[in-house]
């Protein structure tokens, strides 16, 4: 193992109050007629881009509505997160610091531009991770993602860490090992390793 690639939501943090604030806010922005979007709405939704998002939440309304109302919920959304930020889980930013120090560490999520931003500003953690990537900048899938962070940074046996069978999935495309977060949002029975609290990692990475 020579490097960590982390899924961000589930995995780091839990960001669910303040993105339905922030989505709440642009659905009355965009003066829809929707219910409000709850803690529970967002938990179904982990793991998937924003189009399919959009899709799931709100089926009734066209794909043009949907797409505009993705801008304004990312535009609202990184603002609240830089504002209030999300939960990170027990004892992560320590953590991170100590796998730092041996293991050069990554991120890649499904989210839009300024997210991760938005979660490293707000926690002060941009120093722990050397890169990052989402789709809202690439376009790109979990695990073509993963593909490109790897060629740019020259990795050869990094793991990836997340939560969901989205995420398993992304690293079986990228040919890496899966670590299981199964304290996070999702339910995954192939991976290589499982952690129950995010202290684990420190086992996986032979530092407990």
């Amino acid at each position: 193992m020579d490097s960590i690639i982390f899924d961000l939501d589930g995995t780091l943090w839990d960001s669910r109050k303040t993105v339905a604030a922030a989505w709440n806010a642009a659905i009355e922005q965009n003066k829809l007629d929707a219910e409000p979007i709850t803690v529970e709405d967002l938990k179904s939704t982990m793991g998937l881009q924003m189009p399919d998002i959009m899709k799931k939440l709100f089926p009734q309304y066209d794909e043009a509505a949907r797409n505009e109302l993705i801008q304004t919920c990312g535009e609202i959304e990184c603002v609240y997160l830089k504002k209030s930020g999300g939960v990170l889980y027990p004892e992560v930013k320590e953590i991170i610091g100590q796998l730092a120090e041996k293991y050069p560490l990554y991120i890649v999520s499904n989210c839009q531009e300024g997210y991760i931003e938005a979660f490293l500003a707000f926690h002060e953690m941009e120093e722990y991770f050397k890169d990052f990537e989402n789709p809202g900048r690439t376009g790109l899938t979990k695990g073509e993602n993963i593909q490109l962070l790897m060629e740019r940074n020259g990795l050869k046996d990094p793991i990836y860490v997340g939560d969901t069978k989205g995420d398993q999935q992304a690293a079986e495309y990228a040919g890496i090992p899966f670590v299981y977060a199964a304290y996070g949002f999702g339910e995954v029975e192939s991976f290589e390793q499982k952690i129950d609290r995010f202290e684990h990692l420190l086992e996986v990475a032979e530092l407990a």
